[in-house]
This record gives C-alpha cells, structure tokens and sequence, in this order.
C-alpha cells in the first residue's frame, strides 16, 4: 500500500450495501465533506434531457471548449447523484479543457438493468444532436466513468456500435466494473480491500441485475466480439477487486484492434484517489484528464 494512502485507512468506512437507501445517504454524506469545487474558469448549467423518462444533466463548459465527455458516476450502480459527483465532474473539466456532461442516470434496485444504460445512452444521443447548441464538435464526443459509471461507459461505446448509434470518440474508464461473474484472481482475493471489496461488488451486481442474466451490455466483459470500439484509456488500482478484469479487457480490447492506454496504478485501492492529499493520487487525477485531453484532440 502506498504510505500516504495507508495512513487514511483508520478514517476510510467500510461501504455496506445492505440498505440502498442508507448506503445513499452515507455516500452522499462523505461527498459533502470533499473540498468544494472550484468553478472559476467554468460555466456550470442543469439541464433535463428528453427521454423516457428524462434525464438530469450538469454540463460543465470551460472556455475555447471543443470536445466533451459524457461522464457517469460510480457508486456500485446503487449510489451517487449529480450532487456527489460534481467535485470530481468540475475538476475533470478544468484539468482536460472538455465539456463535461455529468449524468444523473437511474439507481438500483428500484431501476434494474437496462434503466441506466437506457438513460446514458439517450444523453449520448442527444448530446451528438445537440453538438452546435452546447459548443462542441459532434465528432469529438467522448464517454467514461469510474466504477460502475466506466462500466456504463464500457456498455454504451458496446451498443452504439452495434445499433450504429452515435459516434463515440474515445473511451475513459477508470477502474471500471466489468464483470458480474467475479472469476478473476483479483474479484475471487481481494476479500477485505478498502472501501470496496468482493462482498460489495457482490450486492452491487446482485441490485442491478436483479435475477436477469447479463448480456454484453450490462457486463461488457460478457462481449465476444471488441472490434470497432473507440480507442480506450482504462487506469486500475493494485488492490481494487475489479483490476484483473480491467486488465483483461484493455487486453481483449489489443488483441481485437483497438488502441488502448493501459494504466496501473501500484500501490492503491478503489476509489483511492479521493485523498487528494497523496501524491499518487494527485498524478491519477491529472493522467486522467490528460488522457480525455488526448482522447479528443485532433
């Protein structure tokens, strides 16, 4: 463990997921707690996107701006807001120069798998439509998110592909959840890691699966076939129980022609770079965005 971050551990609550509601409260609770945003240099606007049923937006605009990413949350499929996300969606826009669309997609278990990709998708869309009203290139619309909210991003660069849907650009997945089956030596170890660990990931897929049987969109570690998806960059942490499957697919991803950054970061856990105060985390935050920035550059 990375010294700096091992110091936190004493301060770091285990997540229990047992009560959704209480796991929310928590979640947002510790968010409140972060620095505030610094929103100096952005213009920051709400904004409802038509769909079935509408879905909020928070759009993050830097100035000279010319490409975006549509940004979703973590939280286990179970957690998180446009609230608890916009430290992190607002430092992701200053630090790379894009647009940032945070997306206030639907929760677990009331709204089981397909809602949320349902709703990431329709903001996809409409952002592609919708390029010259918010400032941007339609081909320089890029998607990600950490956690479960790079696992949507995983699922959504899956099915614009296959139903020809709107162009993604790039792929920003940090330390994405891929995989329900939970096969991997990482998923089957990692037992009692920080803030998440198997248990966790366990009840998360458990809420938002529900009793459906994944296909490739709701696990895109499921998919057979990673041709013709955008370029990827996909960051994992050493002891994070999805990491192995996140090596696996940046893997899968090489081997089926698409170009892929590859970072893993040593000595850190998921979610990690929260404690802004190490230096580790200070460099995943700024390979992140420096990574978005060369993801939509011409």
């Amino acid at each position: 463990m990375n010294p700096e971050l091992e110091a936190f551990l004493p301060l770091i609550p285990r997540v229990e997921l047992a009560d959704p509601v209480a796991a929310r409260a928590n979640y947002a609770k510790a968010a409140a707690a972060r620095p505030a945003a610094d929103l100096a240099d952005l213009e920051v606007e709400d904004r409802m996107v038509p769909a079935d049923p509408d879905v909020a937006v928070r759009i993050y605009r830097p100035r000279q701006a010319q490409g975006a990413v549509v940004w979703l949350h973590g939280g286990g499929f179970v957690m998180g807001d446009l609230d608890t996300e916009h430290l992190w969606a607002a430092r992701l826009a200053g630090a790379s120069g894009a647009v940032v669309i945070s997306v206030g997609y639907r929760l677990a278990p009331e709204h089981r798998f397909p809602a949320a990709l349902d709703d990431v998708y329709a903001v996809v869309s409409w952002a592609a439509e919708h390029a010259a009203e918010l400032g941007i290139d339609a081909g320089r619309i890029a998607v990600g998110g950490h956690s479960a909210g790079g696992g949507l991003a995983a699922a959504v660069a899956l099915r614009a592909r296959d139903e020809q849907g709107p162009p993604i650009r790039f792929q920003l997945l940090n330390e994405p959840e891929l995989d329900d089956r939970q096969e991997t030596w990482s998923a089957r170890n990692f037992t009692d890691t920080p803030w998440i660990n198997r248990d966790v990931v366990t009840a998360s897929w458990r809420y938002y699966l529900g009793t459906a049987v994944a296909s490739q969109y709701a696990a895109p570690a499921r998919a057979t076939d990673l041709s013709g998806l955008p370029p990827a960059y996909i960051a994992t942490a050493e002891f994070d129980p999805n990491r192995d499957e996140d090596m696996g697919y940046a893997l899968r991803l090489l081997q089926a022609g698409v170009s892929v950054d590859l970072h893993q970061w040593p000595g850190t856990f998921h979610g990690s770079q929260a404690i802004l105060s190490a230096d580790v985390s200070q460099r995943q935050l700024a390979e992140l965005a420096a990574a978005l920035r060369r993801g939509l550059a011409d």
